[in-house]
């Protein structure tokens, strides 16, 4: 955890330029990155802390504001900073650890690594299994499926989108129950459905489209999907779920111990 540092220091954007550097010049452009990378680092721009708006960077730098933009981009895409809609770049906080080989649902998980965990419900609907889903599921194409749709939040920060799709034969009127908190809750509380196994892969991916504009970030930036089938005691799949997180919110982490 870095140290909490003001931001109140007038003359540290001046330390980023270069003498007689060319505005469009590559070094620059990367000084303006470095320059703000070093701060990150140190401490003396604290996670969580908002840096000075572009305009600033640029009066500090003599750069261009496109030079500005491109150095912010590229921390961006590092995972250093993030953006909020209208209201600046910040200092991006530490990732929350998953281990993939223990069962535990978002919000016990970042519970209880001191985070505060939310899940908002963006819309629900039944569809129609399509030919990966009626694999899925082991049911005919064209059969009702519930789909859910949710973003949730790490300290008030959106760091996934989900799209999680429920058999109804399992779940009838699912639905109908309160589904910003814990499927997996309702699922065990008025179903009687608990999770005996899961099926897990990860891989990295570009945030485009639907999933960017939920997450409220530039499309194309890195991200990672994480694609999970839940089954019962009985072989069953409970529920099949996409999640497409920032790549800067997760820190995949498995302590395997050898025996011989």
């Amino acid at each position: 955890m870095t140290s909490k540092r003001s931001l109140a220091r007038p003359d540290w954007w001046m330390d980023m330029a270069e003498p007689g550097a060319d505005i469009g010049d590559l070094r620059h452009y990367l000084g303006v990155r470095d320059s703000i990378a070093a701060r990150i680092h140190s401490g003396d721009l604290a996670q969580g802390a908002c840096l000075p708006s572009e305009r600033q960077l640029q009066t500090g730098t003599g750069a261009a504001r496109g030079t500005v933009r491109s150095a912010l981009f590229q921390l961006e895409a590092e995972g250093l900073i993030y953006r909020k809609e209208r209201s600046g770049w910040y200092v991006s906080p530490p990732p929350v650890v998953y281990d993939p080989t223990r069962w535990e649902g978002f919000m016990s998980y970042v519970s209880a690594q001191g985070r505060v965990p939310k899940t908002e419900l963006l819309g629900t609907r039944e569809v129609v299994a399509t030919p990966e889903l009626a694999e899925v599921f082991s049911v005919a194409v064209g059969a009702t499926l519930f789909e859910l749709r949710r973003r949730r939040y790490i300290d008030d920060r959106a760091v996934l989108v989900e799209t999680i799709h429920v058999d109804p034969r399992l779940a009838p009127s699912l639905l109908g129950h309160d589904l910003d908190g814990s499927l997996t809750q309702v699922l065990r509380s008025q179903y009687d459905i608990s999770v005996a196994r899961n099926r897990i892969d990860m891989q990295p991916c570009a945030l485009t489209q639907d999933e960017a504009a939920a997450l409220r970030i530039k499309s194309g930036l890195p991200g990672l999907l994480v694609r999970r089938i839940s089954y019962d005691a009985q072989g069953r799949v409970v529920e099949y779920d996409l999640e497409y997180w920032r790549h800067d919110a997760l820190k995949v982490s498995v302590d395997i111990r050898v025996t011989k």
